[in-house]
């Protein structure tokens, strides 16, 4: 009798614990949820002159208009041929949940280099800037140099969002080339063993990235990649300048190390999924795909800039991947 008292208790015990742990983790990702608590947004556009390199900076902020406390930033580095103007849903979304997001201009592979030969020569433009490895190393200074500016202005009377910058932290994201800016400001080495990593970004989101390295040197080029990491494709991600193919996307993903990463690959997405508004023909799947995109990327950021452990858990432990579905594939390692 005894024997069975103590059995009897020692099974209550462990009962009481294994219900303890299924309620803290249902409740831990059931609180989150990336559409809610959205706020209205500010847009504040300005060019800032960098001196040492004799070159226009434009930006378009993206910011809350009554949320309190300090707040994290968001760095975005456009495509080829884009602009401050373009990924508007991503800085509006973001924004909304109470980020400030900072949309920049590169010169010399934005709107109006690629058009300098008119609509008609706009792919030979595009490979030929594309080539030129000083656009590449002028899009890395650009985002240093807003960072510096940011620093300054967040300590600026005449700035509105004075003393409520949070750039201890950081993240960043691009789209194409530009993830090509965001990969290199997170360490990635260049083809020369050049690196251009800001220890200032925390956390980045890379959409469409191409491979500027060649196989052999995969290993070398991505081991300097410490930070968390989030890559989104498609399966029909070729890309409409140079030779990039859908399949190579992952690579990033693929050969980084010791640092949490991730990755969307949407059923049928192009290249020009992520661009939205520059999209030719909208597709069917298109808003789905653009919820994900958004949901999906909050998260990541609230995780990872925010520390938000219901937001880790619910991109990692299985809901992203469940509201995902059949609409592609998510990984993570």
């Amino acid at each position: 009798m005894q024997t069975s008292n103590i059995e009897a208790v020692n099974f209550i015990q462990y009962l009481a614990f294994v219900l303890l742990l299924l309620f803290v983790s249902g409740t831990t990702s059931a609180d989150y949820n990336p559409d809610a608590n959205k706020q209205d947004i500010l847009i504040l556009d300005n060019t800032l002159h960098d001196r040492d390199r004799d070159r226009d900076v434009p930006i378009r902020i993206y910011y809350p208009k009554s949320a309190e406390g300090k707040l994290p930033v968001i760095l975005f580095s456009h495509g080829l041929g884009g602009s401050r103007e373009g990924y508007g849903y991503l800085g509006r979304y973001w924004a909304s949940h109470e980020y400030v997001s900072v949309h920049i201009t590169h010169r010399g592979s934005d709107t109006e280099a690629a058009m300098a030969n008119g609509p008609d020569q706009f792919k030979q433009t595009a490979e030929a800037i594309a080539s030129d490895p000083m656009n590449a190393v002028d899009r890395c200074k650009d985002v240093s140099f807003i960072i510096d500016q940011l620093t300054a202005a967040n300590d600026d009377d005449k700035f509105p969002l004075k003393g409520r910058l949070d750039l201890s932290h950081i993240g960043m994201a691009g789209h194409s080339f530009g993830a090509n800016t965001t990969m290199l400001i997170s360490g990635e080495q260049t083809r020369s063993g050049r690196s251009f990593a800001d220890d200032r970004i925390k956390c980045a989101i890379v959409i469409s990235p191409p491979v500027a390295v060649p196989k052999a040197m995969f290993e070398r080029a991505y081991a300097g990649v410490k930070i968390p990491l989030f890559v989104m494709t498609g399966t029909k991600d070729d890309s409409p300048i140079g030779e990039s193919k859908a399949a190579d996307r992952r690579v990033p993903f693929d050969h980084v190390k010791d640092i949490p990463a991730f990755l969307i690959t949407f059923d049928g997405g192009d290249h020009m999924l992520f661009a939205n508004n520059n999209r030719r023909a909208k597709q069917p799947t298109d808003d789905r795909y653009h919820q994900l995109i958004l949901q999906g990327s909050v998260a990541f950021f609230d995780a990872y800039l925010r520390s938000d452990e219901s937001a880790k858990k619910w991109f990692s432990g299985g809901d992203f991947k469940k509201s995902v579905g059949d609409a592609g594939v998510f990984e993570q390692k």
